[in-house]
């Protein structure tokens, strides 16, 4: 029996793209293992935004080099640093077997085969760009899922200045409407209740072959999804540009059920001057204007965002004007980055850097800020009651974890006997903590036309607040 190891460093895509690994790893026949000592494969699917990903990386690679020397475990290195280095990565580090790219996971099997019978290291990086191919998420039958991702595009034409996407994922490509909806169907027969689209800049979406000079079809996207899947439960995406949150997407979210009540949005920054050094394309007054927008149309909407301090030649002023669009904007959570800067991208050349000492003190200013805003509004929540899909029991196993429609955590205790695990149930909240909620469901649900519940959840990567995956 061949066994096989993926570690995920990342973000939700990287996430995703660990799943379609193991996916086309078990159609060739490989077995996973948690155990690297037990591992014939081990794979290391990595993301390159920030400046240390590629020293975690080498790091990582040290933990399987006494594996190789006993015995002839294949390792592989896969995601966006593997397209970033390519070759040179096998330079770097000449006992890694298989470099490869997040458009060539379906070569990877026949890789390792040949790296198995003695075939010398190989590095595949090349983009899809004439035929892109998109890998569906396959139900497993022995591990269920309550949530799963649906990539509806890959790479990114948005060119922000300080950003490697664009190299690393290539040019925007978009995935079609029906693939999409017949994935999510698929998912949805399988057990899945709640969906999260995917994509570089999701909302940026068109049907492929349409034209991308003119407004996203996102919005009509999410109505195809809510006609032909009414079973889903909830659908969420991630992540959108301020540039394409049009009138039809702010409509859509008025009126279907099925899209929470809240939307991740970055921003980046609060300054106008930054954002144009950026490149974002949008200013503050833009971004202010489409949230307002937003939140007249679903009143009681939550945001969160990404944030950026540090970006060269920001001022006092620059993040004082960040400070306040936290304030103004009312976030509920944030993911807040110090600059890094990353090969290949225009923001090398603006010098001015910010000195390491000041970009710490202004992230944990800017947490302390949302901090006190998730802290609020969690607190008046205590005695309400939510609507909570369960996605599994808690990692201490004392409780159940799930989430509302706003996203907020929610810890919860059960009837004795009673597994609401991809159930949809309401909760009383009884108290609140730092980031979560701890609440009760009094009864086991009734007259819910489901069938019965999964056992397992898609455990997403918990991000604190300087983007490290926990």
């Amino acid at each position: 029996m061949k066994r096989y190891l993926v570690q995920t460093m990342g973000c939700q895509m990287n996430v995703h793209d660990s799943r379609r690994i193991e996916e086309v790893l078990r159609a060739a026949g490989w077995e996973p293992t948690d155990e690297g000592a037990l591992a014939d494969l081990i794979v290391f699917n990595t993301c390159s935004v920030r400046e240390k990903a590629e020293h975690k990386l080498m790091s990582a690679l040290g933990t399987v080099r006494p594996f190789k020397a006993d015995r002839h475990v294949v390792v592989a290195v896969a995601g966006c640093v593997a397209q970033q280095e390519g070759e040179r990565l096998l330079s770097r580090a000449p006992f890694v077997d298989v470099v490869i790219g997040p458009d060539n996971i379906p070569e990877l099997p026949a890789l390792v085969e040949g790296a198995l019978d003695g075939a010398p290291p190989i590095a595949r990086t090349v983009f899809d760009l004439d035929d892109p191919r998109f890998l569906n998420a396959t139900p497993h039958p022995s591990q269920p899922e309550v949530t799963s991702f649906v990539t509806t595009m890959k790479g990114c034409d948005e060119r922000c200045t300080y950003c490697i996407v664009p190299y690393t994922r290539g040019p925007e490509r978009y995935r079609s409407a029906a693939e999409i909806v017949g994935e999510i169907r698929a998912l949805v027969d399988g057990g899945v209740r709640e969906v999260t689209l995917l994509g570089q800049t999701v909302n940026s979406w068109h049907e492929p072959g349409g034209d991308t000079e003119r407004p996203s079809e996102f919005a009509s996207l999410l109505r195809r999804i809510a006609d032909e899947v009414p079973e889903l439960l909830r659908l969420r995406y991630t992540s959108p540009h301020p540039r394409h949150l049009t009138d039809e997407l702010i409509r859509a979210h008025a009126e279907l059920p099925m899209l929470p009540r809240h939307v991740h949005l970055p921003v980046q920054s609060g300054s106008n001057r930054m954002l144009k050094r950026m490149l974002r394309r949008y200013t503050r007054e833009h971004y202010l204007a489409r949230i307002e927008a937003l939140r007249e149309a679903v009143p009681g909407l939550t945001l969160s965002t990404d944030m950026i301090v540090g970006f060269p030649g920001e001022t006092e002023e620059d993040f004082a004007d960040t400070l306040s669009l936290v304030k103004e904007a009312a976030f509920v959570a944030a993911f807040v980055f110090k600059y890094s800067p990353r090969p290949y991208t225009p923001a090398l050349k603006l010098g001015d850097d910010v000195p390491e000492d000041v970009k710490d003190a202004r992230i944990q200013a800017v947490l302390a800020q949302v901090e006190v805003q998730q802290g609020a509004h969690l607190a008046s929540l205590v005695g309400t009651e939510q609507e909570v899909l369960v996605e599994g029991k808690s990692p201490k196993g004392e409780r159940f974890t799930g989430r509302t429609y706003r996203n907020e955590i929610v810890h919860l205790a059960a009837p004795e006997g009673v597994d609401p695990t991809g159930r949809l149930v309401r909760v009383e909240i009884e108290s609140a903590l730092k980031h979560s909620l701890l609440g009760r469901m009094d009864g086991a649900p009734e007259g819910m036309a489901l069938p019965p519940p999964p056992r397992r959840a898609l455990r997403l990567p918990v991000l604190d607040g300087k983007g490290a995956a926990h």
